[in-house]
């Protein structure tokens, strides 16, 4: 529904059959554009990898200010392409979050890296650099960093960087949650050796499925587009001559048809979310709850609004009686994943990250919201906390 419908602040949604209107928590809004760039190319028949393609990666590369970007099938692929490109060997130890989507730690894993675990920040839920910093005094066998910007919120990338320079280490950004989200005016992709996006529904843009690899190095690049195409030459100029070991982790042509539509109206969806996360922000202030942080310089764009309370729980039920979509993200920390029993960083005491988990919900803050959806969603929070 649109804002400027009439009497969009007098009361919930309501169905023809008299019920009130679910708001979840995701909504992703494809347009016209996009449906008429994906009918061409049904209509021009080249379907898989090709120029919609290339015309994409030059585009998102140009957004992110980045010399090269390499499409993939997803964030994870994205995220894998990268550390192999990157040289990581086998054991190689890399720091990165226990507070985060697995795919993070699991792409080092598949590149056969070791993650190694530092705690975050309790207010940014990002890795906190005083924990790197620890890390880094306890081991010598760290190569690399890999921070996530969580829920659309840049880590703390300055300081992180000048340790990965302090100790001769890579930095790859999991930039997957934070499409023009900024520090200091700078887009996020700009700080590490590489970064890596998802395109996923849920984002703040979506292809679908799909995923960015974005960098000024030529050589992530050239391997990175090697490794996605089954170690074929970047330049597709060898056939089936296949150089090296890859896998088939490329983008398609529907998938970037849909993302170069999407890309155009990444700034309107990233306005809407702060506009929404500014509505929150003002009324919810008064109860016993945190509502997301915006450190100085940075810009946050609100993949998720995600708020914590000790009543987690209870409050995530009273939501659901109100058809109101929640999320918790992430329920269980990485480190205490029974994928990750036998990672030897898996017994680790991460108090920041373990209290995190149990604590934090996401509320609706998606585009697509009305002026009702949001009213709804704080009537609903108040009238919880009102009743406690």
């Amino acid at each position: 529904m649109s804002d400027s419908e009439p009497n969009a602040e007098s009361g919930p949604d309501i169905d023809p059959d008299g019920e009130p209107t679910p708001v979840p928590i995701a909504d992703p809004e494809l347009g016209a554009d996009a449906r008429t760039r994906v009918e061409a190319l049904l209509a021009d028949g080249r379907l898989a990898d090709g120029p919609e393609v290339r015309r994409f990666e030059a585009e998102f590369a140009a957004y992110c200010n980045a010399d090269e970007a390499v499409a993939t099938a997803n964030g994870t692929a994205a995220l894998h392409a990268t550390l192999e490109a990157i040289g990581l060997e086998e054991g190689d130890a890399v720091i990165t979050s226990p507070f985060s989507f697995v795919a993070s730690a699991n792409a080092i894993r598949l590149a056969g890296g070791k993650p190694v675990f530092a705690d975050i920040d309790p207010e940014t839920y990002t890795l906190a650099p005083a924990e790197v910093e620890r890390v880094l005094g306890e081991r010598d066998d760290i190569v690399g960093i890999l921070p996530v910007h969580l829920y659309g919120l840049p880590a703390a990338m300055p300081a992180l960087c000048d340790l990965a320079a302090e100790h001769d280490l890579f930095v790859v950004e999991d930039a997957c949650q934070a499409h023009g989200a900024k520090i200091d005016g700078r887009r996020v992709g700009q700080f590490g050796d590489a970064a890596c996006f998802s395109f996923y529904p849920t984002k703040n843009m979506t292809s679908g499925e799909g995923g960015m690899i974005v960098t000024d190095r030529d050589d992530i690049a050239d391997r990175a587009a090697s490794y996605v195409d089954h170690g074929r030459q970047a330049d597709g100029t060898d056939g089936y001559d296949h150089a090296a070991l890859g896998h088939n982790y490329r983008m398609t042509s529907i998938a970037a048809a849909i993302g170069r539509a999407q890309l155009e109206r990444l700034p309107e969806f990233n306005r809407a979310r702060r506009e929404n996360a500014a509505y929150y922000d003002e009324r919810l202030a008064d109860l016993p709850l945190e509502t997301p942080t915006e450190p100085a310089g940075t810009r946050h764009v609100y993949h998720q609004y995600t708020i914590r309370t000790a009543e987690r729980d209870a409050l995530k039920a009273t939501l659901s009686e109100r058809d109101v979509g929640t999320g918790i993200y992430y329920e269980t920390p990485i480190h205490r994943q029974p994928a990750y029993e036998t990672v030897s960083t898996a017994a680790a005491r991460l108090p920041r990250a373990e209290r995190a988990a149990q604590e934090v919900l996401s509320v609706p803050v998606h585009p697509g919201l009305s002026k009702r959806d949001r009213r709804t969603v704080v009537e609903t929070v108040r009238d919880h906390f009102a009743t406690q």
